[in-house]
């Protein structure tokens, strides 16, 4: 396919594509003539990985290429090259070091793990340098500094809620076939399922409110 079919199939404008192309996100189509080149569906397909890195999960184009790379790099296992996607997407403030709220913060996150059995101490576990653990780190502390509930015990159900959905977000990953579909899914589920888990919580809350207040 020429240029403006690749465009028209993938939702992406031209003017996009060939700044892809330009930065390498993007393998160069067959030459056909000086100022033409021919796409394939191994185009269309990475098409759509880059789609869901830059614009859906907001990672810069310099990320973009590191995760592009990992799916290149046949000695890193899928777990590792999921990793590398979602390592790469945007994550919420890094822990205060100067708040004396966060070191306290920090144990509770230790102990919290240590209950759900996450890590197990295992060397090559990623968990402790996980940009997640630095927002949930960050997290506690601001539940601590106002006095709300946040001890191990207190946060341990909602990891046990989140084991479950991170079981159903790597079914849903397995249902796609390649490594390049398996990554898209994973930062596409992983960036565009946030809002419908916030969502469900909310209107569970507002239904076991109903159930406790206004049933009889």
């Amino acid at each position: 396919m020429r240029l403006a079919e690749l465009s028209t199939r993938s939702g992406v404008s031209t003017a996009t594509i060939k700044f892809y192309l330009r930065e390498g996100l993007l393998p160069p189509g067959r030459r056909v003539t000086a100022t033409q080149s021919d796409y394939d569906e191994g185009h269309l397909r990475r098409l759509r990985l880059v789609r869901a890195l830059i614009q859906v999960g907001r990672i810069p184009v310099a990320s973009a290429r590191d995760v592009l790379a990992a799916l290149a790099d046949d000695r890193l296992s899928p777990n590792e090259r999921l990793g590398t996607a979602t390592w790469a997407l945007p994550h919420g403030p890094a822990p205060d070091e100067t708040d004396p709220a966060v070191e306290a913060a920090r144990h509770t996150a230790d102990e919290l793990m240590d209950r759900l059995g996450w890590g197990r101490g295992s060397t090559a576990d990623p968990l402790p340098t996980a940009p997640a653990r630095g927002t949930l780190v960050t997290a506690i502390a601001a539940l601590s500094r106002l006095g709300y509930p946040c001890s191990a015990e207190d946060l341990e159900p909602y990891g046990r809620a989140a084991e479950r959905i991170a079981a159903t977000d790597l079914d849903m990953v397995e249902r796609y076939g390649t490594p390049d579909e398996q990554v898209e899914a994973a930062v596409a589920l992983t960036v565009l399922y946030e809002p419908v888990v916030l969502s469900l919580r909310r209107l569970a809350e507002v239904e076991e409110s109903h159930r406790r207040f206004v049933e009889e």
